[in-house]
């Protein structure tokens, strides 16, 4: 199949891309490198890589010609820099994601697989949180993500456009963001132990979080793309269906400790209920990240 994969040379993208590659399907990137928490960004070079910003539709428009797989990943995805800078962030999450569908519309793609998020759940919903809960969203990051899930449902009901909707919960693994304070949880905690630093622990350490491993994120895409169960903008979980608080993700590695200062704007609790996921993709985690930590990181 010919594949576009926006934010493909990021954490996840990347991942997604190498796995294309390795299945002998033709993609091409689309990543304007502005991920600030990635030490690096990661092109492959069997695909056709342009460093182009999605909020440029002419420059992207014609990207997708002759395209059967759209994999949309690109966005900004922090919750703390959402908060501090929430235009930017409904730019690039909704104005970006728009320009996506519209150009894929335009260019009748095949599908489209959406990568949305777990914080649209909030803190209402009771875990385990369940593709049918009405959404909490918190912070800008969550509204730009119902938001791109709703332009998802649209395009679909007014244009046919099949599209799927992955909600991710907090992804780790290989090529995971480090950088800076905002960081996700392992990468950040990686970095602060090969720096010979305590973990920096937000507020009292027990919120709970499902860890999701990139492996099973890129396999549940592909599974989305080459299924006939889904499509009409169905909504499916991916997570490991078990979580952890931060003061056991701290035991696991076996390091000392720091407490700041709690944040605004974050949820106390994700835990996915993958039966969806399990049902209509026949995905379930092959990898969890308490063996992970220990096999992988501290053998």
């Amino acid at each position: 199949m010919n594949c576009i994969v926006t934010g493909g040379a990021g954490f996840i993208g990347s991942a997604l891309v190498d796995e294309l590659i390795k299945n002998k399907h033709s993609v091409t990137v689309i990543d304007n490198e502005s991920a600030r928490e990635n030490e690096k960004f990661y092109w492959n070079d069997n695909a056709k890589n342009y460093k182009y910003d999605i909020c440029d539709y002419d420059k992207i428009k014609s990207l997708f010609k002759s395209i059967d797989w759209v994999f949309h990943l690109a966005a900004q995805s922090r919750i703390q820099p959402s908060i501090q800078d929430p235009a930017y962030t409904i730019r690039v999450n909704c104005y970006g994601t728009e320009n996506v569908l519209k150009a894929s519309k335009k260019n009748n793609v095949k599908k489209l697989i959406y990568s949305s998020s777990s914080s649209i759940y909030g803190v209402k919903n009771t875990t385990p949180q369940k593709e049918n809960m009405t959404s909490d969203c918190l912070n800008p990051y969550a509204i730009s993500k119902i938001m791109s899930e709703d332009l998802c449902k649209m395009y679909n009901a007014l244009y046919s456009l099949d599209t799927v909707i992955l909600r991710y919960f907090n992804v780790y693994g290989r090529r995971q963001p480090t950088k800076g304070e905002y960081a996700p949880i392992i990468g950040r905690f990686l970095k602060l132990i090969k720096n010979k630093k305590k973990l920096t622990v937000v507020g009292d350490g027990m919120q709970r979080r499902d860890y999701t491993h990139v492996d099973d994120v890129v396999r549940a895409n592909i599974l989305a793309a080459t299924s006939d169960n889904v499509r009409g903008a169905e909504i499916i979980n991916i997570g490991s269906g078990e979580n952890h608080s931060v003061l056991d993700i701290v035991k696991i590695f076996q390091a000392k400790k720091i407490y700041v200062s709690n944040r605004k704007g974050e949820a106390d609790e994700t835990l996915a209920d993958i039966n969806k996921a399990k049902e209509l993709l026949h995905w379930r985690p092959n990898i969890f990240v308490n063996n992970w930590i220990k096999e992988k990181i501290l053998k």
